[in-house]
């Protein structure tokens, strides 16, 4: 369970992170739109999970792959952002959120067994 605090400063680097994402994005990777949906930050807020949603691509990996690459320039950005807001930036790192990817397949294998009739009867009422 995570303290008030971790909450607010999570929240602080979604807002943040997103921002610089925005801003420098287009120079990394592209046409592809990433995301940041959720920030887990650790009790000592020195380590912050950030985990990135990435659309309009059909190659995630390389997206992700591109900003590891840019890591120190974006922690460099991100840093400026945070100056005044936190004592010590914490250390970043990021990983791919597929839960709508999931959610999509998911959904269309409902479809498909719905279209099959192999969801079973249902109770009308």
């Amino acid at each position: 369970m995570q303290t008030k605090r971790q909450r607010q400063v999570a929240e602080l680097i979604k807002r943040n992170f997103s921002e610089v994402l925005q801003r420098e994005g287009p120079y990394i990777y592209d046409n592809a739109l990433v995301t940041v949906t959720n920030v887990v930050v650790s009790p000592d807020l020195a380590l912050a999970k950030i985990y990135l949603s990435v659309f309009n691509t059909d190659n995630k990996q390389a997206v992700l792959l591109k900003i590891e690459d840019q890591h120190h320039r974006l922690k460099q950005l991100f840093a400026a952002r945070m100056r005044k807001q936190v004592r010590k930036t914490p250390q970043l790192d990021v990983y791919l959120d597929d839960t709508l990817d999931e959610m999509y397949r998911l959904n269309a294998l409902f479809d498909r067994l719905e279209n099959e009739n192999q969801m079973g009867s249902r109770e009308e009422e």
